[in-house]
């Protein structure tokens, strides 16, 4: 069964750090282009931050230089380090994973998704 599991949300206060977590069963990430997105009630998955092939990265304007996502491919796990989190980062976080590795940021494109974790950034 295709899967991936989020974990590592919680409530953390502005300036803080929260390591979130993806685990894939079913399939391995290396040949897979992954992603995290996040929502808000009744708003849009936004995008946040992607890998595409090789060390082909890409983040949300609104999180460059806070957040950093990582891949784990003998663990099959991805991961996004967010530092200074802001409110405005609260939401619920997803990971996303597309067979073939071009870089894609628009959540259209991801055809496998977890069931997300929620952040939330308190002031």
């Amino acid at each position: 069964e295709v899967q991936l599991v989020e974990s590592g949300g919680g409530l953390v206060q502005a300036g803080g750090s929260l390591r979130l977590s993806c685990a894939a069963s079913g399939f391995t990430f290396d040949d897979y282009a992954i992603g995290w997105f996040r929502q808000l009630p009744g708003k849009e998955r936004e995008f946040v931050a992607a890998i595409g092939y090789g060390i082909n990265i890409a983040y949300a304007d609104t999180v460059k230089g806070r957040f950093a996502i990582s891949r784990d491919i003998t663990e099959n796990t991805l991961a996004l380090h967010m530092n200074n989190l802001k409110p405005e980062d609260t939401a619920v976080y997803f990971c996303a994973a597309a067979e073939g590795l071009a870089l894609r940021t628009i959540a259209a494109h991801y055809d496998r998704w977890g069931r997300g974790t929620q952040v939330t950034v308190s002031s």
